[in-house]
């Protein structure tokens, strides 16, 4: 009997869709997670990839989307907490979920996981929680999405915290855990920083010390690291390349998988 088999899918904005070339790989190869959790654009993948949706599906609906589905500026960004209102962001990623509105419902269990910025502490989303509720909480980055308003707390991007969720696909009972970091060792910038850039460089140095020590404690018994260059999360330029990367890095690892399963 083959070891059960988790999958951590990490954070990483338009990067993450390394991801869906991951999981075609593990498609064409035959191999399929016993257990999925994952942080903002992993969340979103990893939601999919468990609601029975192929990577040849995802990559079409990501190169479908534009600037205009998910952007809703907030007349009042200062008091919404976030330069867009989110109300688009949401309704696109409630349109994935409506034959599975619950994370009990999904073919492939799933977890998803966001930061509470009242108590900061971590949310996983599971059971019967709202799959599309979940997923929005975990892609909120701060700033840009207002947060997600939940039981008296207001959720945020997972990565905040978690960029890599192999603690929680740990948990659910995976033998073996394949943790897919899509942003990686932080890389110097090159480019003049805006206000926004600033922001998010803070954030990235930040997340980028504490994945570095998570990473050693947690240990993975995979742990991949798509070479995506200097391609930013917050652009869509250069999604291409990011399925095209993330599917050779699956490639390559076709055989390591299958025998760390054995």
């Amino acid at each position: 009997m083959s070891k059960k088999l988790g999958f951590a899918l990490g954070a990483g904005g338009s990067r993450g869709v390394a991801h869906i070339g991951f999981l075609k790989a593990m498609e064409e190869a035959g191999i399929v997670a016993d257990f999925v959790a994952g942080t903002s654009m992993g969340s979103v993948v990893g939601a999919c990839y468990c609601s029975g949706y192929s990577a040849d599906y995802m990559k079409k609906e990501v190169e479908k989307l534009t600037v205009s589905d998910i952007f809703d500026l907030s007349i009042n960004p200062i008091k919404n907490g976030a330069l867009l209102r989110a109300q688009k962001m949401r309704k696109k990623i409630a349109s994935y979920f409506t034959k599975n509105p619950t994370f009990s419902s999904l073919k492939i269990p799933f977890r998803s996981v966001a930061v509470d910025l009242i108590s900061g502490n971590l949310k996983v989303f599971t059971g019967e929680d709202d799959v599309a509720e979940g997923v929005a909480a975990s892609s909120s980055i701060p700033t840009i999405f207002k947060p997600v308003e939940k039981d008296g707390m207001l959720l945020v991007d997972g990565g905040v915290r978690c960029r890599v969720p192999i603690e929680q696909v740990r948990e659910m009972g995976a033998e073996v855990v394949v943790a897919v970091d899509v942003l990686g060792k932080i890389r110097p910038v090159t480019k003049k920083l805006n206000l926004f850039a600033i922001s998010f460089r803070v954030f990235d140095i930040m997340d980028d010390d504490i994945t570095a020590r998570k990473i050693k404690e947690l240990n993975a018994d995979l742990y991949l690291t798509p070479d995506l260059g200097d391609m930013t999360p917050y652009q869509f330029k250069g999604i291409e390349n990011a399925y095209n990367v993330g599917y050779e890095l699956g490639k390559a690892n076709v055989e390591k998988i299958k025998n760390l399963i054995v």
